[in-house]
Order: C-alpha cells, then sequence, then structure tokens
C-alpha cells in the first residue's frame, strides 16, 4: 500500500475527527432523544472522546491497509511526552492544597482592589492565572483558573452566551500567557532551542505585548459579567468548617508540582514523582478531596489521539506554512491553528530552513493567537472543556459557540501581537 494512499486516508479520518468536534453537542442531545442508547450517544458527545476515538480508527485502517506492524510501529513512534504531562499536571494542580492555597491568594488579592470582590475574583482568574502560566506551565494555569472560576462563572445562571465569551476570553489568555518565558507554551517551546529565544527574548518580544492584551479581554470580560457575579466568593470547596490544612502538607503538594513542571519534558522523572504524589495523598487523604483523575485522563486521550493523528497531516500543512510570507504567514496560522495544534504548526515551522527571523515571530504569534478559537487549538483547552462543561447546556460546550465566544478575544491578541 503506497504512502500517499495513507495519507490520504490519514487526512480524511482527520476531517471527520473535526468535524465530530462540532458535532459533540448534537450528539449529547440525540442521548436525551433516544434513552435506549444513550450511552452511546452520550460517549460520542464527549469532546474528549474524540481525537482518541478516530485516532484507533486511523490505527484500524492502517493495519488494514498495511500490515499490524506498520501501525504498531507508527502508533509506539509518537511522541506522548505532553500528554502524559499535562495528565499529570492537571492532577496535582487541581489537589486540595494547591487549589486552597491559589484562592487564599487570590482572595487576599480581590479585597484589596477598588472594585466588587467577586469581580475581581473574576478578573484576576481570568487575567493573573494565566499570566502565572508563564512559570507553572500552561496546562496548570488553565486547570487551577477553570476550578477556581467554575462555581463563579460557569454556572447555570449565566446566561450561555456570557460564558462562551468568558470561556473564550480564558482560553485565548492562557494561550498567549504563557508566551512570558521560553518553556510554558507548547508552540513557543517546540521552537525555543532551534532557533534559541530564550526567556529574556519572550518577555521583550512577546511577553508584554500578551499581557496587555490579557488584561483588555480580561477587564472586557469582567465588565461584561458584573451583573452575574453578585454571589460571594465560594469558600474553598465549602471546607470552611474543616481543620486548618496543616502547611507541611500545602509545602509537599507545592514542591511536587514544582518539581512535575522541572521535568516536564522527561517522563519517566515526573510519572515517578506522580506516583509518589499518588501514595502522599492516601497518607494523608483527610486533606484531599477526590482527585480529578477522570478528567484528566479523559484529556490525555484526547491529546494522545492529537498526537497519532496529526502526525500524518505533516504532508499538506508543511507545505503551506512554508510557502507564506510574513504576514499571510500570520494569518494562515491564526486559522490553521482552529484545526489543528498551534505546536504542531510552530514545530512544522522550526523544520523550515533559512526562514527569516521576521516570518518566525509572525508564525509564532499567529499560532498563539489563535490557541482560543477550538478546543484542539492548544493543548490545555481540553483541560478546560473537562473542568467546565457542566456549567453549560446538556454539559457539553459547543464548538461554534466556543469560537464565537473567542472571536473578540482572539482579535485583540492578534492586533497587540501586530501593532504593537
Amino acid at each position: 500500500m503506497s504512502d500517499t494512499l495513507i495519507q490520504q486516508i490519514a487526512a480524511a479520518i482527520f476531517v471527520m475527527a473535526l468535524l465530530h468536534t462540532f458535532a459533540a453537542k448534537q450528539f449529547e442531545r440525540l442521548s436525551h432523544r433516544y434513552p435506549r442508547h444513550a450511552g452511546l450517544f452520550h460517549l460520542l458527545g464527549e469532546v474528549e472522546v474524540v481525537f482518541g476515538f478516530w485516532a484507533i480508527v486511523l490505527v484500524l485502517a492502517m493495519a488494514l491497509t498495511s500490515g499490524g506492524g506498520a501501525a504498531l510501529a507508527y502508533a509506539e513512534s509518537r511522541n506522548y511526552t505532553e500528554p502524559l504531562f499535562v495528565f499529570v499536571v492537571m492532577v496535582i494542580a487541581g489537589s486540595r492544597p494547591v487549589l486552597r492555597t491559589v484562592l487564599s491568594i487570590v482572595t487576599v488579592a480581590a479585597r484589596m482592589m477598588p472594585v466588587p470582590t467577586p469581580v475581581a475574583s473574576a478578573w484576576l482568574g481570568l487575567a493573573a492565572v494565566p499570566l502565572l502560566g508563564s512559570l507553572i506551565t500552561e496546562p496548570a494555569a488553565m486547570t487551577i483558573a477553570a476550578l477556581m472560576l467554575a462555581p463563579q462563572v460557569f454556572r447555570p445562571r449565566v446566561p450561555e452566551r456570557i460564558k462562551y465569551l468568558a470561556l473564550g476570553v480564558l482560553f485565548v489568555n492562557v494561550s498567549i500567557g504563557g508566551t512570558l518565558t521560553s518553556y510554558a507554551a507548547p508552540p513557543v517551546l517546540m521552537v525555543a532551542s532551534t532557533w534559541q529565544w530564550d526567556s529574556t527574548f519572550m518577555l521583550m518580544t512577546f511577553g508584554w505585548k500578551a499581557m496587555l492584551a490579557v488584561v483588555v479581554n480580561a477587564t472586557v470580560a469582567a465588565f461584561l459579567l458584573r451583573e452575574h457575579l453578585h454571589l460571594p466568593l465560594p469558600s474553598s470547596a465549602g471546607e470552611s468548617a474543616e481543620a486548618r490544612m496543616p502547611m507541611s502538607v500545602v509545602a509537599v503538594h507545592l514542591g511536587l508540582l514544582a518539581a512535575v513542571v522541572l521535568f516536564a519534558h522527561h517522563p519517566v522523572v515526573f510519572i515517578g514523582l506522580f506516583l509518589m504524589f499518588l501514595g502522599f495523598t492516601q497518607a494523608y487523604e483527610r486533606h484531599q478531596s477526590p482527585l480529578i483523575l477522570k478528567e484528566a485522563l479523559l484529556v490525555g486521550f484526547f491529546l494522545a489521539g492529537l498526537v497519532v493523528l496529526g502526525g500524518m497531516q505533516q504532508w499538506w500543512l508543511q507545505p503551506i506554512v512554508s510557502g507564506l510570507q510574513p504576514l499571510a504567514l500570520f494569518i494562515g496560522a491564526l486559522g490553521l491553528t482552529a484545526i489543528t495544534d498551534n505546536a504542531a504548526l510552530t514545530y512544522l515551522g522550526s523544520l523550515i530552513s533559512g526562514i527569516s527571523d521576521e516570518s518566525k515571530y509572525m508564525l509564532v504569534a499567529g499560532a498563539v493567537a489563535g490557541g482560543g478559537l477550538t478546543v484542539i487549538a492548544n493543548a490545555p483547552n481540553p483541560a478546560g472543556v473537562a473542568l467546565l462543561k457542566r456549567g453549560f447546556a446538556d454539559e457539553t460546550i459547543g464548538a461554534g459557540g466556543l469560537l464565537l465566544g473567542a472571536l473578540g478575544p482572539t482579535a485583540v491578541a492578534a492586533v497587540a501581537f501586530l501593532v504593537l
């Protein structure tokens, strides 16, 4: 079987997966209409399942056309470090000691701001935490921000259009908020070593522009949300009556989170640290809430599926990336990010020899600016979907609603990177 035919099959399956993400909400509605098959429709309606499901279809198709050995060899040739890391960092960042620490800091900061505390809290969750992603990585920032904002913003009583706007702001701000350093944002990480971009370069070239865009986006969202944030800040998971958490437990959790971030590219190390974390949470169970293992596993499955499917799309993506002039490259990267992971785009750019400095900037700027348009646009987005979808109608997040909600924040980010 020719490589060309396999590539065409992979491209067709990739298109089916994209269409499936846009139809996920319809599958969820079918589960209510046809209760006899509700289980199947509910499974197909889980956005996090989509790419993992179609990745399995691709491997089976490769096995039928090229043989089981070739299919297995391809699956094993993929790099699954990012899905593994996102799974681990989601669970640790979403643990009670880490979340309570961040909530405490945010509460103190919110009370010091010259606006109502709920509005200040929402603003900090949409601005400060995404920028914190430049230090603790974007997946960790997404997890913390989503868990913070879920009970205050992403709840049934808030209008859907406002929630989609807030979701778009969160996704865009996390995507651009990780550009203050050279290691926190996946699309930057893919090129930092090859192009010799260090954290100082990122801060001076991208970071300050991203900070301004993040502040503008969060301010607009908080202003529009102000009428729906009259409820007081939720306590730390309703635990005010419980004994004060020992600082030693908090220190261990924060230390393990920092160590996992430090060794983010060494799965042997961070998985070992994760096993230590699981043991520690069992030993001090009274200070823990249920770990978000299911949500993190689904996100890992989604990203692993994207790795498998995306690995077969280079044949048509790279000619597009390499054949565009700088401004067209920015626009192209912005659009292509909506249908493929932005880290995949910048990785393809890193393979182009002789690419100009202006084109490098435009490629990365477009990739991170478009990181909130769809669930697959940026690696941390599935984590946000998994943690926030219960606050939306049918407990699903529509691809169309997310796209519309992210258009405004994306335009702000694009203007910041192009004009400033």
